[in-house]
């Protein structure tokens, strides 16, 4: 499965030591990585396998980010080159950096879903890409899964909430819902956490407010506000309901106003009561009427006693929508 028929030559390897294992990062047309590397599959019949199978949707989306450009970066792929790659250097001043001799594959430890998406892309737009790599000279089998294992288990993503924070000078709906973090006026300031851990107090995260900013402005005429506009509905509207509901709007254990599934309730029902209420031309908030249709918000009884204890999910916050729509237009 290691054998090569040939050898393969990758240039401009800079070769190093990380915690006493010898180590080469350098880059490599897909083509040549395709070839010269191979995936241990969990049930390897030599019991030291550990990779699942592969995704075809993960590498299709992979293959599809490809195919933005140039903005389409990725992180390197990790290899064990199982003692099959020998190091020479150019220049004896310069003994760190040369040319790797392939004489046989290299076990893929890290990128399966990339080198998948990357050999989709390249069969379909008959072009290349150069592949950035670190392949350890040599690991034996239990190293090698154990380090997978660590990869796999320990590291962790950033999250949804983190990730909504990053894109927030991007995209408009990411940019409202930090700045109702941030916002000293803000009505979320003490009770949302923007990197998405809930502690105490802080039960909203960047990712439910921006889930929920989607619901209020979902129709045509809304999405094409300005991101400013946006806010300022989103300030009006939430500041409203605090004033209006002090109390419920406090209180999390004891009332559901704050839960996630009434946020959302009451975002697409404030999105229908804008759409009937904006101006004939369009480009108008009516903020009279939504402030007014929010005072009616009191005669609903918001307790985790109450009815509302019943609701979960979306499919609970759009029955509730309903009611509180009614409610507030009626």
């Amino acid at each position: 499965m290691s054998s090569l028929p040939v050898n393969y030559v990758i240039e401009n390897v800079l070769q190093y030591k990380m915690r006493g294992k010898v180590a080469y990062q350098s880059h490599l047309p897909a083509a040549i990585a395709l070839n010269i590397t191979f995936v241990k599959p969990y049930d390897d019949p030599n019991g030291k396998g550990y990779q699942r199978p592969v995704d075809p949707k993960r590498c299709h989306d992979f293959a599809v980010y490809l195919s933005k450009g140039e903005d389409a970066l990725f992180t390197p792929v990790l290899l064990n080159a199982c003692g099959n790659w020998e190091f020479t250097c150019y220049d004896q001043t310069r003994p760190n950096y040369g040319r790797l001799v392939c004489k046989g594959k290299a076990s893929l430890m890290d990128g399966q879903h990339r080198l998948g998406g990357i050999r989709k892309y390249v069969r379909e737009t008959n072009s290349d890409i150069s592949i950035p790599f670190l392949a350890f000279h040599a690991l034996d089998d239990d190293e090698e899964i154990k380090l997978f294992d660590t990869i796999n288990t320990k590291a962790k993503g950033i999250g949804p909430s983190l990730s909504k924070y990053l894109r927030r000078d991007t995209d408009d709906l990411s940019w409202v819902a930090t700045k109702l973090l941030m916002l000293k006026e803000s009505p979320f300031l003490l009770i949302g956490s923007i990197i998405g851990k809930r502690v105490k107090g802080r039960h909203i995260t960047l990712q439910n407010l921006y889930r929920t900013l989607h619901f209020l402005f979902k129709s045509d005429e809304l999405a094409a506000l300005s991101k400013e506009e946006k806010l300022n509905i989103a300030l009006m509207y939430f500041t409203a309901i605090k004033e209006t509901l002090p109390s419920e709007w406090l209180d999390y254990s004891g009332h559901r106003l704050t839960h996630i599934v009434c946020m959302d309730a009451l975002s697409i029902a404030a999105g229908n009561v804008l759409s009937k209420h904006m101006s004939g031309n369009k480009k108008s908030i009516d903020y009279s009427s939504l402030i007014k249709a929010v005072k009616k918000l009191k005669d609903i009884d918001w307790s985790t006693t109450g009815p509302l204890r019943f609701i979960k999910g979306l499919t609970g916050s759009k029955a509730l929508s309903q009611e509180i729509t009614e409610l507030m237009i009626g």
